[in-house]
């Protein structure tokens, strides 16, 4: 019965109500880079559009096909990603990935709602679903600065 009640704390109603309130779901139109990334032990996956001017994020899209720890990690990235440089961006992937593997401190503003995934460290399978749109938002800034200095 314990695993039971750690898998209902695990998917909690915030959790829950993040899955259901994902920003910036779709894809842009014309994006300057796009990145698909996939985790290949649950199948979660997440495809990030986004734009950069003046090397900050200024538009984001993304297609989550994902659990719901996974639909709320991207739901923190959707609602935090917007004007963020690419430091910023990998300085919330870092401190996240740290936060679940590592027993960290939780992300720091804007990315603190991270913190609704703190239950999450003693799973390490979904580990790889929590980080999808985080390291999918930093390869597609890398990528979209990339063709912004070309």
């Amino acid at each position: 019965m314990s695993g039971e009640n750690d898998l209902i704390k695990l998917y909690s109603g915030k959790i829950l109500a993040l899955a259901s309130d994902i920003p910036h779901l779709g894809r842009l139109e014309a994006p300057m880079a796009t990145v698909k990334k996939r985790s290949p032990l649950c199948g979660s996956a997440v495809t990030v559009d986004l734009n950069v001017e003046d090397g900050r994020v200024s538009a984001y899209g993304q297609d989550v096909k994902a659990c719901a720890l996974g639909q709320a990690a991207a739901a923190v990235t959707g609602g935090a990603i917007l004007g963020r440089t690419l430091e910023e961006i990998e300085t919330a992937r870092d401190e996240l990935r740290a936060m679940l593997k590592e027993g960290g401190p939780v992300p720091a503003a804007p990315f603190a709602g991270f913190e609704v995934l703190e239950p999450a460290r003693d799973y390490r399978n979904r580990h790889a679903s929590i980080l999808l749109s985080i390291e999918a938002a930093c390869e597609a800034m890398t990528q979209a600065l990339r063709a912004d200095c070309a």
